[in-house]
């Protein structure tokens, strides 16, 4: 009977923890810094699906770009039981209280395209300073003398720095030869677009309109130097931009933009989604594919993964069709003879 009672229960146990296990269906948390910016709408969706596919929840909070909002967001879906955090930070230095937060409940953060400076956090992204790189060469070779405006990032996200810094390599030896000049450089504050118009605007009329090129950081302060330009007829003069949104390749298939660098949204929340479910359960940082050991410019040694961007230009805009990033209908749009495959 003793021997009977013991198997029983050995058995009711093992019931009682599948059925735990099974029901109890991993959440991930995402904490978006905004929603202003076309391309977070596909990196959610990217996200939602790797979820989907690993039997994990979705969860997420938009700060509306306030930092103090993105606070409270992450305390909220750490109280929600969250299993991991993806953040997109909206200011990499007032995050760290969150980064902690989540660190004393044992929740791994993946720092979701944007740096968190600290080694709890993995950091995956595409390779920013490369992409300023490509941006600035793209520019570069359309324009190679004249006048150039820098039309930057956020001042709070890291990232504008490190596109920058890609920027001025390509850069730097037309500027020492005297082929181009800077007149006019500034930070745009969220990314907005109006920012960057009001930015662009301000340029304009300090120089008198003699600006040759623009180097502009993402898509959208590109699209708001673009509105500057054609206000003063100048629209046409090369502008660079990054994030492959649809109405900036469109710009580039009518020519008012030079290049888009795409960095393909999908991938990205695809591989958060992964790394996010891998860590929550059990995996080191250390452990994860494609994973590299990588000291950021503050001196914080993290683990970080990047992925590769690709350069949108006139001359092969149908990658992204192709790639089922865009319908030829929305790329060509408004665009008569125009580049392959608006032609």
């Amino acid at each position: 009977m003793r021997k009977a009672f013991m198997l029983a229960a050995v058995a009711t146990a093992a019931f009682t923890t599948s059925t735990f296990a099974a029901s109890h269906s991993m959440t991930v948390g995402v904490s978006w810094s905004n929603f202003q910016e076309e391309r977070w709408k596909t990196d959610e969706a990217a996200i939602k699906s790797a979820l989907d596919s690993a039997g994990a929840t979705y969860v997420s909070a938009d700060a509306q770009s306030s930092s103090a909002k993105q606070l409270s967001d992450i305390e909220s879906l750490i109280a929600q039981g969250v299993d991991a955090l993806i953040i997109l930070a909206q200011d990499s230095q007032a995050i760290g209280p969150a980064v902690q937060a989540a660190a004393d409940e044992g929740i791994p953060v993946v720092g979701y395209d944007r740096l968190i400076e600290d080694p709890r956090a993995f950091y995956l992204t595409f390779d920013n300073v490369e992409v300023g790189r490509m941006q600035a060469e793209a520019v570069l070779k359309k324009a190679p003398k004249g006048n150039y405006v820098m039309i930057k990032g956020s001042p709070t996200d890291p990232n504008a720095d490190f596109l920058r810094g890609g920027q001025q390599e390509v850069l730097q030896k037309a500027i020492d030869a005297g082929d181009i000049k800077i007149v006019g450089e500034a930070y745009t504050d969220a990314w907005l677009p109006a920012n960057a118009q009001r930015n662009m605007e301000q340029i304009l009329t300090a120089q008198d309109n003699k600006v040759d090129a623009v180097v502009a950081s993402n898509d959208g302060t590109a699209g708001g130097a673009v509105a500057a330009l054609t206000a003063q007829g100048m629209e046409g003069i090369p502008v660079s931009g990054q994030d492959g949104d649809h109405a900036a390749l469109n710009r580039v298939a009518k020519g008012t933009q030079t290049v888009s660098v795409w960095k393909d949204a999908r991938e990205l929340g695809k591989n958060a989604a992964e790394i996010a479910v891998a860590l929550a359960g059990g995996k080191k940082m250390s452990e994860i594919d494609g994973a590299e050991q990588w000291t950021s410019p503050g001196g914080t040694q993290l683990w970080a993964k990047f992925l590769a961007p690709v350069p949108v230009t006139a001359e092969n805009l149908s990658v992204v069709t192709d790639a089922g990033w865009i319908t030829k209908d929305a790329l060509c749009q408004g665009v008569t003879n125009g580049p392959a495959p608006c032609n």
